[in-house]
């Protein structure tokens, strides 16, 4: 199970650099779409990998609310990573994608506070 939550969180920190990246781009040339689905893969690969970590198997197709909620479950101190704003979702129809640039700086934000905490709990390094 270690190997399996290893590799996830090495997919998260790829897409996490990935998304960065394209936010580096000048604000025209960004392409939205790809900062919010990377920032999402990753926010769902580092919750997937903590709970795989802690002995729990998620189903594939949780939620990523349904997974924070899992992973303050097991570590109370999830709670400093914030997940209001968090509304755009990859996986709905009426909102593919996030267009607004103040959203999908949200994703990318939380999934940058959700790599800076397993980094500060060393979970990951």
């Amino acid at each position: 199970m270690e190997n399996q939550a290893q590799t996830l969180f090495e997919e998260a920190v790829q897409k996490l650099r990935e998304a960065n990246e394209e936010l580096c781009r000048p604000e025209e040339d960004v392409v939205s779409s790809l900062v919010c689905g990377n920032s999402q893969f990753a926010i769902h690969n580092y919750l997937r990998g903590f709970l795989i970590l802690n002995g729990t198997q998620p189903i594939g197709n949780e939620t990523i609310d349904r997974l924070y909620e899992q992973c303050r479950a097991i570590n109370r101190k999830f709670e400093e990573v914030n997940l209001s704003g968090f509304d755009c979702n990859v996986h709905k129809e009426d909102s593919r994608f996030c267009n607004d640039t103040s959203r999908f700086s949200r994703c990318f934000d939380i999934a940058d506070s959700l790599d800076t905490f397993l980094r500060r709990e060393k979970i990951i390094s």
